[in-house]
């Protein structure tokens, strides 16, 4: 190849460079869409946890007295329930979530959560614990010492507590006994559940896997579900194909969007929301009331009595601001806009609700 021809090779591509789309805001396919069949499955059980330094359940907790009677009974101890302590044992209920992947042997990580009053699970160790899905079946058994993030500390007349000492995890506490009866490779369709729902990037989701696949393979069933034909080539042998297309980049589109936190004061601004012209002027009310009391003392000897006379000043500030021209064609210009008025967030919250009454906010106002 001759120097001219290297020299317009390297000018072309330094256009495409610059002249293409930015791929910035690009996603991979697995990060907005669930997969047909990878999905993860709930377990839940009920069990003890003992070893408490007496911080465990208290002795009107009877289903804590019935669970260690239980508990004890099946190892051959006989025991009288009305003497029973439960102040190192606590009743708790253990969840985990188990991969639709995963065989007997996998471990899994529990979490360990108080049922009856126990103040704390520090230092304890949880017994074994069937957990069971949905359809009544054990799929894991949940047993080990706890990790906890927290404490609880109490005396005769102060306490402390580091977040919270209730809520406990075993990592890989948990062993698979039973898998989900379900053939991954065997499934003649795919299906792709998008986690929001959007037409435009439904279809650009479409799009990006038939150029992938070579063919029309995947078409789009809603705003939120795509299916995809199995390729003769992939039949059988899904997970090379999964591998292919998860990794798809595309940029995803959404509504424009304005969510507001009213609790907390937050705001949250979708980038493709947009103000018309408009003149706002934004001012603060502040009212104060304030009670005295004046007490009124006779003088000596006087034969008079004491009068308790109340006294109420009511302040009233307003601050004064001009009005100011808020446009916003990009996102940066919106928040120029609305910076420049020098609203606090609590009465930005304000000024977009009367935005979007007066037909100027065009986007979507979520109070959350």
């Amino acid at each position: 190849m001759s120097r001219r021809a290297v020299c317009v090779v390297s000018l072309a591509l330094f256009l495409f460079a610059f002249l293409a789309p930015t791929a910035a805001y690009a996603v991979r396919i697995k990060d907005i869409a669930n997969f047909s069949g990878m999905r993860d499955n709930q377990l839940v059980g009920y069990g003890l946890v003992v070893g408490l330094s007496g911080t465990g359940d208290k002795k009107d907790s009877t289903f804590t007295m019935q669970s260690m009677a239980d508990m004890l009974e099946k190892m051959g101890v006989r025991v009288d329930r009305t003497q029973l302590k439960p102040k190192n044992v606590a009743a708790v209920m253990v969840t985990a979530r188990m991969p639709v992947s995963a065989k007997p042997g996998t471990r899994l990580d529990v979490t360990v959560s108080s049922l009856g009053d126990a103040t704390s699970l520090f230092g304890g160790v949880l017994l074994q614990t069937p957990l069971k899905g949905i359809d009544g079946k054990i799929y894991s058994i949940a047993q080990g010492p706890m990790a906890l993030g927290g404490y609880n500390i109490e005396g005769a007349a102060a306490s402390t507590q580091k977040n919270v000492a209730t809520v406990g995890r075993i990592p890989g506490g948990a062993i698979v006994e039973r898998g989900v009866p379900f053939e991954f490779n065997n499934q003649q369709k795919l299906s792709l559940a998008m986690y929001h729902a959007d037409f435009s990037t439904t279809m650009q989701v479409v799009e990006r896997l038939n150029a992938s696949m070579g063919g029309q393979f995947a078409f789009a069933r809603d705003a939120s579900t795509v299916e995809i034909s199995i390729p003769p080539e992939f039949r059988g042998n899904l997970v090379p194909l999964m591998a292919s297309i998860e990794n798809i980049e595309i940029t995803p589109e959404s509504a424009a969007k304005v969510v507001v936190d009213e609790k907390t004061g937050t705001i949250v601004l979708g980038r493709d929301v947009r103000i018309s012209r408009v003149a706002v002027a934004h001012g603060n009310l502040q009212v104060t009331v304030s009670e005295n009391l004046n007490v009124s003392q006779p003088g000596p000897f006087s034969q008079g009595q004491t009068v308790v006379t109340p006294s109420t000043d009511i302040n009233v500030n307003e601050s004064n601001r001009r009005l100011n021209l808020v446009e916003g064609a990009t996102l940066q210009e919106l928040v120029d806009g609305l910076n420049a008025i020098g609203a606090t967030p609590r009465d930005l919250i304000s000024i977009l609700s009367a935005l979007k009454a007066a037909g100027a906010l065009h986007a979507v106002l979520e109070v959350i």
